[in-house]
């Protein structure tokens, strides 16, 4: 049995009872979650192994690399600037980054970057990881890149190029780059352990990624036997040249190895933020409220910041999907704790949101990446935790 760390308050035993079950039934190797409600955690828990390789143990202090989690940060970061005016959403980007205007894209507001809708999910040309990860020649890569859809008109995940182009948004209008925004402005008031480039100092403190492919592989069965429902999506899997593969093959090479040091220590503010579940939670809960005496955003800036922006079938996963200006919206498909909620997953499980109506925040962050439907961890911690607040449960949980 897998030793659990941390403390949980009465009335949330749920929470801990679904935490071990992952670790017994659903395949946790190492994890944490972290729950705040009105400002202060009332769930902080940790277990399992942080390196399988080595057997090192999850600890209190564990980092953790949460994959498109991040991008609920860099979004944070984003509106504290227009708090500030120092940045308006609905001017053009090319306001802020005359490059950008390049190939048609000068009437582009920022908000269409931040909604997923400005078509610019990948490259013609990818650019070399190398000089992807130093930042700039993947930034000059995109100011030149074309949309691939009317801008505006649909939207679809950039999973991956969405870090760049709001990052760059970031730079231009703090004169930082947005992992140095987010460390000084979020993460040292709050007192956070998280990353957008990590420092070599923290280095030994990052559980390592074990990857669990899906029980059946749907592009590798004959397409009768694919559930209609699945046809479209599988049917893109199976195609290179679909927007679901070119929107992950950015780089050359495709592949990104986010275990690396190289990767860990770059900014890349979509996908490689490093740190904790009670960071996640912390965060959000200083959004939607006081923590230890900051709070990030005014609640007419939240509002803002939360309103839904673009929603209906994403052309790059193929499902429904909803986004505000930054931050994923509560979905069947990505279910949190109320209509209000608002925060992002991460690949393989990670997931941060906040539920202003319950005053409640959530974080879990894992490194067993497990892909598909397959994985139910994070939905089993959310059920758990609806049922702390007496909310309905959640279907297929069990």
């Amino acid at each position: 049995m897998t030793t659990i760390g941390g403390e949980t308050t009465s009335g949330f035993e749920p929470v801990r009872e679904a935490f071990e079950a992952n670790f017994a039934r659903h395949g946790d190797i190492g994890a944490a979650v972290c729950i705040y409600q009105h400002g202060r955690p009332v769930v902080d828990l940790w277990g399992g192994v942080a390196d399988p390789r080595t057997g090192r143990s999850w600890t209190r202090d564990t980092l953790q690399l949460v994959y498109s989690a991040t991008k609920g940060a860099t979004a944070t970061a984003v509106h504290m600037l227009v708090e500030r005016g120092a940045l308006d959403l609905d001017a053009p980007v090319a306001k802020y980054w005359p490059e950008f205007a390049a190939n048609g894209k000068a009437d582009i507001p920022v908000r269409w970057l931040l909604s997923h809708q400005a078509g610019l999910v990948t490259l013609d040309r990818p650019v070399p990881l190398k000089e992807a990860l130093a930042w700039h020649p993947m930034v000059a890569a995109l100011a030149a890149q074309r949309p691939l859809w009317e801008p505006g008109t649909a939207h679809g995940y950039h999973g991956r190029t969405w870090g760049w182009l709001v990052g760059e948004v970031i730079r231009r209008v703090s004169g930082r780059m947005p992992g140095r925004f987010f460390a000084d402005e979020i993460a040292v008031p709050l007192g956070l352990d998280f990353f957008i480039g990590l420092p070599t100092t923290e280095r030994d403190r990052v559980s390592r990624m074990a990857y669990q492919p899906p029980d059946v592989d749907l592009t590798t069965v004959p397409a009768e036997s694919v559930p209609v429902e699945l046809r479209e999506r599988v049917a893109a899997w199976r195609n290179p040249g679909s927007l679901s593969n070119r929107a992950y093959a950015i780089t050359d090479p495709a592949a990104i190895d986010f275990d690396s040091p190289e990767v860990q220590a770059a900014e890349l503010p979509a996908s490689n933020g490093i740190g904790t579940a009670r960071a996640l939670a912390r965060m959000y809960a200083a959004l939607i409220g006081e923590v230890d005496g900051v709070r990030l955003l005014t609640p007419e800036t939240l509002k803002s910041a939360t309103g839904e922006q673009a929603a209906g079938k994403d052309q790059v996963m193929l499902i429904p999907s909803r986004f505000s200006a930054g931050y994923m919206l509560h979905t069947r498909v990505t279910p949190m704790t109320g209509a209000a909620a608002f925060g992002h997953t991460g690949r393989g499980g990670s997931l941060g949101f906040a539920d202003p109506e319950h005053g409640i925040t959530f974080g879990y962050a894992m490194n067993r990446i497990i892909g598909g439907a397959d994985d139910v961890r994070a939905l089993s911690l959310v059920d758990a935790l609806r049922r702390s607040l007496g909310l309905e449960r959640l279907p297929n949980t069990n």
